[in-house]
Order: C-alpha cells, then structure tokens, then sequence
C-alpha cells in the first residue's frame, strides 16, 4: 500500500543482477548443481525515484543502460535482485507488442485472452471490443488465426488493445513505431488524448523530439545508474551529452 496517494510508481533502492553462463546447457544444470560457474551482469544499479500520478516521464539512455530492465521490473515482468518497486494502478505496458498473443486463436480472441492476462473482467472487455478491433485496423483478419498475421498486424493488435483498457499508467518502450505513418500518427494522437485523462507515462525512446512532444520531465541512466532527474529540456541536454561523449 501506498502512503502517498498520489504516488503512482515508487521505484526505491533497485538492483537488478543476472547470471551469465557459458551456454545454455551450463544455464540448465545450474537448476540442479549450484556451482555451475558464471558471471554477472549488473543491469541495474541502486537506482530510486518516484513518479506521482499524471506526470509524464521520458527515461532516456544508451542501448544497455537499464531502461528496458526497468520498464520490465515495473510492468511486473521481472523481478528486482535488491529493493523495490511499487505500482499503484491498472498498468499498461506497451513493450514487445507482438508478444503474448495465442498463435491458433482469431484475433478476436486473443483480445480476450488478454483480457484474462491483465486481469480485466472479460464484461469490462466487451464493452470495449468494437474500439479494439476498429483502432487496429486488421479488417477481416481479426476473425483469422494470429499466426497469420504478419509481425506489424500483431504489434497493431497489441497496441490498439493496450490503449483501449483504461490503464492507470501507460509503459511504453519504442512502442509508437508501429506500422505505417499514418498509423503511427494515429498511436501518437491516442497517446496525447489518454494523457488529458491524468494517466500516468513513462516513455523509454531515442527519440528526443518524442519525448519533448508528451513529456515534462526526464531520467537519464547510465551504465545502469540514474545520473539526472528534472525537466525534460535538461535531461535531453544530458543524454545528447553521453552520446558526444560515446557514454
């Protein structure tokens, strides 16, 4: 439970650590013989801070700065090695959009199947059907077997029912990219238009023209450590600033 009832995402004192093996076989037998040697891989490193309900936030950094383990650890998809992460809300979490869907379903059902996964009763999924399958665009393959799809007509089914369910917050990991320009422009105005409903964003991207186009403030990580927190003009000024420096 939250103290602070305006606190929407408390990350505090996280550490993410994985163990790197030589291959999968030595990945395997360290299930059953505990000095299988390895080593490891500090993802994340103590970072904290404290994003309030409504606050649009970029996190910015180089590939393998910790962004998407972050993103990860907050959407419940991983687990911190050291600290915590606190979530308060229906969360949303744009990552790998084409994942996560059942391969011999419609697209339809899948709507549903996800539905079950992020616990949101399927009357509630009903209501918002018709939403879902106009967004996305798929015409009559929403009634066909997902494994037909082609890789940007599951991302579109992914985004288009990640958007339409009402969340809390909205994670979103390079997720406006999806499909044709025209869709994309789409994906961002129903970005903008759920961020006037005080949701709460965090966006992880390259692109430094996006994030000053939906958010306010800005983290920067570095080699898995936070190294600023502030306005989103600063923090673009910091992460131009590593990437002169090759950081």
């Amino acid at each position: 439970m939250f103290e602070d009832k305006d606190i929407a995402i408390c990350v505090r004192d996280v550490s993410k650590v994985y163990k790197l093996f030589a291959d999968e076989k030595a990945r395997l037998r360290s299930f059953f013989f505990p000095h299988v040697p390895y080593t490891e891989k500090r993802a994340v490193n103590d970072v904290s801070f404290v994003i309030h309900k409504g606050e649009s936030v970029a996190l910015f950094g180089r590939n393998g700065a910790g962004k998407s383990t972050i993103l990860k650890m907050i959407a419940g998809v991983s687990t911190p090695s050291q600290g915590f992460v606190r979530v308060n809300g229906r969360v949303s979490a744009l990552l790998d959009l084409s994942a996560g869907f059942d391969q011999e379903m419609t697209g339809r059902e899948n709507i549903y199947f996800r539905s079950d996964v992020l616990g949101i009763p399927r009357k509630e999924m009903a209501l918002r059907e018709d939403e879902i399958i106009d967004f996305a665009e798929l015409g009559d393959y929403i009634n066909q077997p997902v494994r037909t799809y082609s890789s940007g007509m599951r991302a579109r089914l992914g985004f288009a029912i990640n958007v339409n369910v009402a969340p809390d917050i909205i994670i979103v990991d390079e997720a406006l990219s999806v499909g044709d320009q025209e869709f994309r422009e789409k994906c961002n105005e129903k970005i903008k238009e759920i961020l006037k409903q005080d949701v709460t964003f965090l966006f992880v991207t390259h692109s430094v023209a996006s994030a000053k186009s939906f958010c306010k403030r800005g983290l920067v990580l570095r080699n898995g450590r936070l190294v600023y927190d502030g306005d989103i003009e600063s923090a673009v000024e910091q992460y131009d600033g590593l990437l002169r420096l090759g950081r």
